[in-house]
């Protein structure tokens, strides 16, 4: 069934459920546990819980708003509709540009550097350029050709990443020391808050699912139902991870930061393990690069759509595949240019804050459009009225209050620039407009 912006609604609940999936379980979840062990121990699982408290009380403000409004663009139409243009301006590049364009670009080069591991011809810079534009290319060749094709891409790589993970918790928990499982201590709430700001790393992307709203098929139920089935998985996964790598390396997993899981997996299975958990990193990046290409072209062209960025050519749809094609092709060429010259360091805290910033403004967007009623009737309401939203802005101030001054001063700085361009706009077609009289 075709919407009125022309996209077709292709995406069932599982399709939802997987992209969610997809984008969530990243590159992150394959070495922050080893971040997480160093600062809270054995004690780890607070945090996991805590995070996932967190992200479950945000989803639910998404699958109320996003049941309501279901056009595409996700988190910036949901946050445009509720505060205006000038807050969907800062919604779109904190998205693109705080949180996935370099986010893309370093997991690109991560997936470079273990393919190297098995064959060093990825260590020439040319080659891996080539690799990056074959990868970048590939992926918006598939997705200008369809939604259809490019979710049924998303959900094979979701089997493939999930497969040697879940050998991984299977496996593995058959060979736990329960003993490395003891708690030594509470940790305190500052030190819980500090790895939490990193931890949440590994559980962003769900908001990146949802960008695709205009192509769900019955919004109203799909988005709630995909919702809490994604994330509770998430959560039951990324515990039980975390137990069988704390359970089998004890005191030991802080020590190997690069690839904990590999080291894992090594002492399960023996070198099998090791080639099995690297392959299956591979994938897992791969299956996180498929899934933004899919995604955040329609934050584009949505933001093109309201007339909130660039030209309007990025909102027109193919007239064959019913794609926005002019925005998956500029965000596929954005991230192939930052993965070839690589000079930039990935911040998982700040991609973190960006994420958190968005997710203020959806929880705030959600109490604005039930005071407002400035929604379309949905069928899906969270329940305890405005706790849910209320809880969630609580613990996203209280989170982002562990950023340092600099982070903070970067982030206000970010602010401020993109606050004068977004003026500078409006003032030049203010200024066309008058001359057009």
């Amino acid at each position: 069934m075709s919407t009125k912006e022309g996209l077709k609604r292709e995406i069932g609940t599982w399709g939802l459920s997987a992209n969610i999936v997809n984008l969530v379980v990243g590159a992150g979840i394959f070495v922050i546990p080893a971040i997480v062990a160093e600062g809270l121990g054995a004690a780890s699982i607070i945090a996991y819980l805590f995070c996932g408290f967190l992200i479950m009380l945000i989803m639910l403000c998404f699958a109320e708003v996003g049941s309501k409004l279901t056009q595409s663009g996700g988190a910036y139409s949901y946050i445009e509709v509720a505060f205006g243009k000038y807050f969907g301006f800062l919604t779109v590049n904190f998205f693109i540009l705080g949180a996935t364009i370099m986010a893309d670009a370093a997991v690109a080069n991560a997936m470079a550097g273990t393919l190297a591991y098995f064959m060093p011809v990825f260590k020439n810079e040319l080659v891996r350029a080539l690799f990056f534009v074959f990868i970048f290319g590939g992926l918006a060749f598939i997705n200008i050709r369809g939604v259809k094709q490019g979710i049924t891409l998303v959900i094979l790589t979701t089997i493939a990443k999930l497969t040697p993970l879940l050998l991984l918790v299977l496996i593995g928990f058959t060979q736990i020391s329960f003993e490395n499982l003891v708690w030594d201590s509470v940790p305190s709430t500052n030190d819980l808050g500090k790895i939490s700001l990193i931890l949440f790393f590994a559980f962003q992307g769900a908001e990146s699912a949802l960008n695709t709203g205009g192509e769900v098929k019955n919004p109203r139920k799909t988005f709630p139902k995909g919702i809490l089935i994604s994330i509770s998985f998430v959560i039951l996964l990324y515990v039980l991870i975390q137990m069988v790598a704390q359970g089998i390396l004890g005191a030991s997993l802080s020590t190997f930061k690069e690839a904990p899981l590999a080291e894992v997996a090594k002492h399960i299975l023996g070198p099998f393990g090791l080639t099995l958990i690297l392959v299956g990193s591979a994938v897992s990046m791969f299956g996180f690069l498929s899934g933004d290409v899919l995604n955040m072209p329609r934050v584009i062209y949505s933001a093109a759509r309201d007339k909130v960025i660039l030209p309007l050519s990025l909102a027109n749809i193919h007239k064959k595949y019913a794609t926005p094609h002019y925005s998956i092709i500029l965000y596929a060429a954005m991230g192939c240019l930052f993965s070839i010259t690589g000079e930039f360091k990935q911040l998982a805290i700040l991609s973190s804050a960006s994420v958190l910033l968005i997710y203020f403004g959806v929880a705030m967007a959600f109490i604005k459009l039930r005071i407002t009623g400035k929604a379309e009737n949905g069928t899906f309401r969270v329940w305890g009225g405005y706790t849910v939203p209320v809880v969630s802005i609580l613990i996203i101030l209280w989170v982002l209050s562990k950023l340092t001054s600099n982070e903070i001063i970067g982030i206000i700085s970010f602010i401020a620039i993109l606050s004068a361009i977004y003026m500078f706009m409006k003032l030049l077609k203010k200024k066309k407009a008058i001359a057009e009289i």
